[in-house]
């Protein structure tokens, strides 16, 4: 069925807190950057609303891997080369940090599995260079020169980061939307925003990632929805990979769930120019290619029983566009995390709003969108 695994579980209700007049912020969004952004900004005193076009979590945020890892889009690597060392290791720390917030707030939808980056043989040499790099500050990796079959037919080496975990997706947003109702927020469900100019509040957040494209010119030029396909096998008979995988520059990602099902997505290189778009379907190619790819992996014969898609943005340099649209005082973005949305989303939400409640973080400097719009 076209429906994504992770939101075929039935949504936890939670209370509603009652509409009290004009809000503070208004947020756009009810994914985990929306959620995140409202939960902050409620335990700061604002009066905030949270405007969802379907359900909680029912776009990206429960559409993706379920990957919750470190670091950025970027490589370790390419950060030090942008940033320099010490900011590309505050970088990685920072990410670490929200890792261990997540974990508290997200109880059984989220599990430290550790991630396993696969090298192909012509990625080798970049894979251990990115390996050196992690390993000369103090960042715990291992390098695996061993792999399990079928992995020691298909590619020559990995990393395994230990401390990355896989995420229930969907669960841990409707919990966070929970948690900032709970502070005093209002979240309004199947509240559609076409523009704008709907919006009575002296702030709004554009928290939607890869669903922007009409709510700014400015943000529909610099952020790119990018459509991933995932699916999802039937529980297999026993446990393969207990850890996250990823592979080819995260083209292929997949890991096992508690059940045993495979959940395995990518393949959007098949054809990279059709995959540059905000269509929510699945397409015959990719579907394709991760059946073809899962049989590889686990066997043939595993039924496939959920195919969806998702939709991320992307910028052009792959670091999210987080704070003040230039030329608009009270509008402010957080989207565009190239892909590693449930780490990030959750990240630069909480960035957002610190700035809005007056207390802007250090990290909110390299994401400026200034840089691009």
């Amino acid at each position: 069925m076209t429906e994504s695994y992770w939101l075929a579980e039935p949504a936890e209700p939670f209370a509603r807190a009652a509409s009290n007049g004009r809000a503070d912020v208004v947020v756009i969004g009810g994914g985990v950057t929306g959620c995140s952004c409202a939960l902050t900004l409620a335990q700061g005193g604002l009066r905030v609303r949270v405007h969802e076009a379907r359900r909680v979590a029912e776009g990206a945020s429960g559409r993706n891997g379920g990957f919750a890892m470190h670091g950025l889009a970027i490589s370790y690597r390419t950060a030090r080369e942008r940033f320099g060392r010490d900011t590309a290791t505050a970088l990685w720390r920072f990410t670490e940090r929200n890792l261990d917030r997540m974990e508290e707030l997200a109880s059984d939808a989220f599990r430290r599995v550790g991630s396993i980056q696969l090298a192909v043989d012509e990625e080798v040499k970049e894979v251990r260079a990115e390996f050196a790099a992690l390993s000369e500050d103090g960042i715990a990796v291992e390098w695996v020169d061993k792999l399990a079959p079928p992995l020691d037919a298909l590619y020559s080496g990995a990393i395994l980061h230990p401390t990355d975990a896989s995420l229930h997706p969907a669960r841990w947003v409707r919990r966070l939307a929970a948690y900032a109702v709970a502070a005093g927020a209002e979240i309004v469900e199947e509240s559609l925003v076409a523009s704008l100019d709907e919006i009575d509040a002296e702030q709004v957040v554009i928290a939607t990632d890869g669903y922007t494209q009409g709510l700014s010119g400015q943000l529909d030029a610099a952020v790119q929805p990018v459509r991933g396909q995932v699916i999802a096998t039937e529980p297999l008979p026993r446990m393969l990979y207990p850890r996250l995988h990823y592979a080819r520059h995260s083209f292929d990602y997949w890991q096992q769930t508690p059940e045993g099902r495979l959940v395995l997505g990518g393949r959007r290189d098949k054809n990279l120019e059709v995959e540059l778009t905000n269509e929510e379907t699945v397409t015959d190619a990719v579907q394709d290619e991760l059946t073809e790819f899962a049989a590889e992996l686990v066997g043939a014969g595993a039924r496939i029983e959920h195919c969806w898609a998702g939709i991320f943005g992307s910028t052009v340099d792959q670091l999210p566009l987080v704070g003040r649209v230039p030329g608009h005082e009270g509008l402010w973005v957080s989207a565009g995390y190239s892909g590693r949305g449930n780490v990030m989303g959750f990240a630069c939400g909480e960035l957002v709003a610190q700035a809005i409640l007056g207390s802007p973080a250090p990290e909110l400097e390299y994401f400026d969108p200034a840089r691009l719009l």
